[in-house]
C-alpha cells in the first residue's frame, strides 16, 4: 500500500493477487485512472517517479452546512496548467499530455496553445516529452513525440490529426494489469 500525506491509503497493490483478464475487463475505467494505477506500480516497483500535477485553484466560497460535511461552492483555476504529468526516469525529465478519442481524430481544439509551448520547452531543455492518445472505441493507445505534435499543431492547415497519422507516427502502448500502460517500455525503445 502507498500511503498519501492525506493518511488515506492508496487502494492499489502489486501484490494483491488479480485475475489474468483481457484489458477489456476494465474498459469503463479513463485513460487517467490508467496511468495512474500504471504509475503506482512503477514507483512500487522503483522504475520511475512520475506523477499527476495538481490543478492550480484558488477556492473562493465554502459552505459549511456543519464542520464535517465543507463543500467548495465556488472556486477559479489560478493559471492555465501546464500538462498532466511530470516526473523523472532514468535519470531524465518526463512531461505529458493524455488524452481521450470517441472517434478516429485527434482534434487540437483537444490540446491548448500553452500546453504545446510547454511540451516545446521541455524538449528544448532535454527532457522527454510526450502525448498518450487512447482512442476509446477502438481500445488502443498510443504514445506520440511531442515533437511530432507541435510540428502538426503549428504547420498544419487542417484542424486535427487522424486515426492512421497516429498509428504512423506514434507508439502502441501495450495494455495489461501490472501496469495497465506499459509507456515506459515505449521511452524505452524510442528515447534511450
Amino acid at each position: 500500500m502507498v500511503n498519501y500525506p492525506n493518511r488515506k491509503a492508496n487502494p492499489i497493490s502489486i501484490h494483491t493477487p488479480m485475475k489474468p483478464k483481457h484489458y477489456t475487463s476494465h474498459r469503463g475505467m479513463s485513460l487517467e485512472e490508467d496511468i495512474s494505477f500504471s504509475n503506482d506500480y512503477y514507483l512500487l516497483n522503483d522504475k520511475a517517479v512520475i506523477y499527476k500535477k495538481p490543478t492550480p485553484v484558488q477556492i473562493v466560497k465554502v459552505d459549511y452546512p456543519k464542520r464535517s460535511a465543507a463543500k467548495i461552492v465556488e472556486a477559479y483555476y489560478r493559471k492555465p496548467s501546464t500538462t498532466d504529468y511530470n516526473g523523472i526516469y532514468r535519470g531524465k525529465y518526463i512531461d505529458f499530455e493524455a488524452k481521450e478519442c470517441k472517434n478516429d481524430r485527434f482534434p487540437f481544439a483537444n490540446i491548448y496553445k500553452h500546453q504545446i509551448d510547454h511540451l516545446k520547452r521541455i524538449i528544448d531543455h532535454g527532457g522527454i516529452a510526450f502525448v498518450i492518445i487512447a482512442f476509446t472505441h477502438r481500445n488502443e493507445v498510443y504514445l506520440i513525440d511531442a515533437s511530432f505534435m507541435i510540428d502538426a499543431y503549428y504547420h498544419s492547415d487542417r484542424k486535427s490529426i487522424t486515426y492512421d497519422e497516429i498509428k504512423e507516427k506514434g507508439h502502441i502502448i501495450k495494455q495489461g494489469v501490472n501496469p495497465r500502460l506499459s509507456y515506459l517500455d515505449v521511452i524505452d525503445k524510442y528515447y534511450f
